[in-house]
């Protein structure tokens, strides 16, 4: 088929997506590409047009219908921006799709496989009067979502959109081990990745370059961005699951390449992350495809691109942020602002609660806790716990309180497992003298077994007092009766007792 069949044939109405030409309000970009190799063409074979016939004169009445001023656009500008790529035009392949929110998903979680996306139609890098890369910028907002740390993704332009040799894994879906930095490929790539690959001298695991016609970047930076007010450097963590926007600009002029990359919503920092001089004119073809390329090495990795502009020898359209889709949450379940604030009140609570349980176990330990010494074993009355007593004696309270002697206080108890009535006699002391000696003897005296003697049960001993258990006489002791209380009459004798009859008494007793 002549060049010119082929040239009718091209679709000259508008692909949908947001493409305009700048010098060309009225001209869809796809006829401006055909009449630049219309115009070539025919430069080539004169005796060309002769043939055309008809088809010329079809061609010019498209001319004259969209106006004459298409033939400057042929060099002139290009521009176009994705806000989401959601029913928009653009060519994708291998594992890369578009989700359902209009996210270009370039992995989709796979293992080992090659992901590309790519502008559908090829545009025409190279200046039709001198030949030279013309100047070039993009943007794009990026997000990569990864459990175990994965390849990177490029952005690229390449001559075609067949990448079936290229190899998955470090080689990115865009070259191979033979093709690796053949000067024929004619492609210049930014590389975004995130392992070390030693095979091509990356400088670290985190990193930007520029690739041209190998995988070996020609220029390397850690990524991340310069503060405009102090020009100091922050990283950025190309996995972090974090959008973040790039530029990659060129000014063919100069033949100067520079990348800078920032936070998403943060405005393009004024020092670019790294530039270098590269004349891409030695390495692009006349028309070339730009797009993404990416594949993961291990699986759960997600290279999304949320939005992208483009101008051909123009800047590249700003991105709303606000109109992108957003990323899918990735990792563990994000907590509630409710369990955020009541789970450290919560812990604090609980640390308070045990802690209080615990003084109070101590407290409680502290409270029964009995001393004992060797001396005690020598003694054969028996032991009781400070708990019975405390208990029996209801916490010694001054209901219970029998009377006060001369070594202390006598109150009444029950022991709560026999409901024993026993008499408890409290003694203080402030010393241990004479402590011994004051046990043997109430001890001595306890094994003594009168029926006219009260019988000693036990003793206890708790921090600086002891307790002597007595069985509980209800009718009180015999000097009740012998002398009175506190000179009244005796209830039973009736009057004070006479001294010859309390001998009797005595003696009585005694026997």
């Amino acid at each position: 088929m002549e060049l010119l069949d082929i040239a009718l044939s091209l679709d000259v109405i508008n692909s949908g997506v947001s493409l305009k030409g700048g010098n060309c309000p009225r001209s869809p970009p796809h006829f401006s590409i055909t009449l630049f190799y219309f115009y070539k063409y025919c430069g080539q074979r004169p005796g060309f047009i002769v043939k055309a016939g008809m088809k010329l004169t079809l061609l010019l009445l498209q001319i004259l219908f969209f106006g004459l001023d298409l033939v400057s656009c042929a060099y002139g500008e290009y521009v176009f921006i994705y806000s989401g790529f959601a029913h928009n035009n653009i060519t994708l392949d291998g594992a890369t799709m578009v989700t359902a929110n209009g996210l270009l998903d370039i992995t989709n979680g796979s293992t080992k496989l090659n992901g590309h996306a790519f502008y559908p139609t090829p545009l025409p890098f190279r200046n039709f009067s001198s030949g030279l890369v013309q100047s070039f910028s993009t943007s794009f907002v990026f997000g990569v979502q990864s459990t175990y740390p994965s390849q990177g993704f490029t952005f690229f332009i390449a001559p075609s959109k067949n990448f079936s040799s290229a190899l998955p894994v470090q080689f990115l879906g865009l070259l191979n081990s033979e093709n690796n930095g053949d000067m024929k490929n004619q492609i210049f790539a930014v590389e975004f990745d995130s392992i070390k690959n030693i095979e091509f001298q990356d400088i670290n695991n985190n990193h930007v370059g520029f690739d041209i016609n190998s995988l070996i970047s020609v220029d390397s930076y850690p990524a991340g961005f310069y503060d405009d007010k102090d020009g100091t450097f922050s990283n950025l963590t190309i996995t972090s699951s974090e959008a973040m926007q790039v530029w990659v600009d060129y000014n063919g002029d100069i033949a100067q390449i520079s990348v800078t990359m920032a936070p998403m919503g943060m405005a393009k920092p004024l020092k670019p992350l790294g530039s270098a001089n590269r004349n891409l004119s030695s390495v692009l073809s006349e028309m070339a495809y730009v797009g993404f390329s990416s594949a993961a090495g291990r699986d759960n990795t997600r290279h999304y691109i949320l939005g992208w502009s483009f101008g051909l020898n123009s800047a590249a359209p700003s991105i709303d942020i606000t109109s992108l889709p957003k990323m899918p949450h990735f990792g563990p379940k994000a907590r509630s602002k409710i369990l955020e604030i009541i789970l450290p009140i919560a812990t604090a609570v609980s640390i308070l609660s045990v802690g209080t349980i615990i003084l109070l176990l101590v407290r409680r330990h502290l409270r029964y806790s009995e001393v004992r010494e060797d001396w005690e074993v020598e003694f054969g009355p028996h032991r009781f716990s400070f708990r019975d007593l405390f208990h029996a004696t209801e916490g010694f309270k001054d209901k219970n309180l029998l009377g006060i002697g001369g070594f202390g206080r006598v109150y009444r108890g029950v022991l709560p497992a026999s409901k024993l009535d026993i008499a408890v006699k409290r003694v203080s002391h402030d010393s241990k003298q004479g402590m011994k000696e004051f046990v043997a003897e109430v001890v001595s005296i306890g094994r003594l077994q009168h029926r006219n003697i009260v019988h000693l049960l036990g003793y206890c001993r708790q921090k600086g007092e002891l307790f002597l258990v007595y069985d509980y006489m209800p009718k009180g002791s015999l000097d009740k009766y012998l002398y009175g209380q506190r000179g009244q009459a005796d209830p039973y004798l009736g009057s004070k007792v006479p001294d010859h009859q309390r001998n009797y008494i005595w003696i009585s007793l005694s026997s």
